[in-house]
């Protein structure tokens, strides 16, 4: 009921938006002098905020088509070389590039937003890696007759694409695959697979949430199971392609988020207002950009959201040493022997907190001292772990060298 009601509502607002959206730029258009008065400068800028005030649910475009190459300008073209319902493997190939790049498999999240929020991590990984990345798909587009998809799926989903990259290629997880990157590595290990990970880097993840807990832990823990699965899960509306499928709807994702830091989102759209009035596009773009991603959203399938829930969250069963794959199978990170590892922390991430991405070191007991590093990124919070200055500057070069240092 309440995926309907936000869809009505949704539905409801879209005529408003549209015409907010063609006042700008009618107004920028054909206003002329008009357009610099203050009252009018305000008028637009009002429009502009609340026009671009809205969730969608289509995957954006990575926009990647060059990037710098040691001292040269190369060009990148997408494509998907391995399509699986729930995911494609999507390759950033740069053909011109005559020397080969060690491969990299960026593992995405699956919690709410699409794989692009990591276009600056992809973008500055292609530097010096041939980049590969989970792109996730809206999960409400998938027909029910694909069938389910649960944490042991996203398991799957990783081997599956490491195998298709081949021997000596690596992996790097970011926020919530942590778990899964490092249960997928696990068992490619103990089965002796030739296309286990080179290197594994963790990026902010919840590998162990009993470790100085965060909102988000006790947001988890503080209602049982049975509270997500009556509260948090609904069923696609007859519209979409993926009707009767039970989800967890990615705008309550994004709720959930924002209500965390209400304060600083409701300054950002005060900052793109006073922005627009002022006539400060550049600055004005940058929060705009940021918000169209961050407002693309998708659905996650139940499954995968309620056993993360109970076995990443509730249970930390991967960090007590109790996770099983498939129903009987233990996932034993003691059997990772020839991974090196590297686990990146952020000093003020208030999501992951400083020392939950670092108890893979404890799990990983097979792995010789030299193959274990661990870097602490000062005045960073979660997303500068893996996006903006702090990432391209100092955290990626940690990454870099782990990667050179084993290929």
């Amino acid at each position: 009921m309440l995926y309907k009601s936000y869809q009505t509502f949704s539905d409801m607002l879209a005529p408003a938006r549209f015409a907010a959206g063609a006042a700008v730029k009618l107004g920028t258009k054909y206003l002329g002098p008009i357009a610099d008065n203050g009252w009018v400068k305000r008028y637009l800028a009002l429009n502009n905020v609340f026009a671009g005030a809205k969730l969608t649910h289509k995957r954006p475009d990575y926009a990647i088509d060059r990037v710098t190459v040691g001292n040269a300008e190369v060009d990148v073209f997408e494509e998907v070389v391995f399509e699986l319902p729930f995911g494609n493997l999507l390759h950033f190939a740069k053909p011109d590039l005559q020397t080969p790049q060690p491969r990299m498999l960026v593992v995405a999240p699956l919690s709410g937003h699409f794989a692009t929020l990591l276009r600056n991590t992809v973008e500055t990984l292609l530097r010096d890696h041939d980049v590969y990345i989970m792109d996730w798909k809206n999960a409400r587009d998938v027909s029910l007759s694909e069938g389910q998809f649960g944490f042991d799926d996203y398991v799957d989903y990783i081997m599956r694409f490491m195998r298709e990259l081949g021997p000596g290629a690596h992996m790097l997880a970011v926020c919530q695959p942590c778990v899964p990157a490092l249960a997928a590595t696990a068992l490619m290990a103990e089965d002796r697979d030739p296309c286990e990970p080179r290197t594994l880097t963790l990026l902010g993840g919840p590998v162990d949430t009993r470790v100085s807990p965060t909102v988000v832990n006790e947001l988890a823990t503080s209602n049982p199971y049975s509270w997500f699965e009556k509260n948090v899960i609904y069923k696609v509306p007859q519209r979409y392609r993926g009707r009767g499928r039970k989800v967890s709807p990615g705008f309550l994702q994004l709720t959930a988020f924002m209500s965390m830091n209400s304060g600083r989102h409701w300054d950002q759209h005060r900052q793109l207002y006073t922005h627009l009035v002022a006539g400060e596009e550049e600055a004005a773009a940058k929060i705009k950009d940021f918000y169209d991603e961050y407002f693309a959203v998708l659905d996650l399938a139940s499954e995968f959201y309620l056993e993360t829930i109970d076995k990443v969250f509730q249970r930390m069963l991967l960090a007590k040493g109790e996770l099983t794959y498939r129903g009987d199978r233990k996932v034993d990170c003691g059997a990772i022997r020839r991974t090196a590892l590297l686990t990146v922390e952020g000093e003020r991430d208030d999501i992951c907190a400083v020392g939950q991405t670092a108890a893979a070191h404890t799990l990983c007991s097979g792995l010789r001292p030299h193959l274990k590093r661990h870097y602490l990124q000062l005045c960073v919070g979660h997303y500068g772990v893996f996006s903006v200055s702090k990432w391209q500057k100092q955290v990626y070069p940690q990454v870099r060298n782990m990667v050179l240092a084993m290929s």
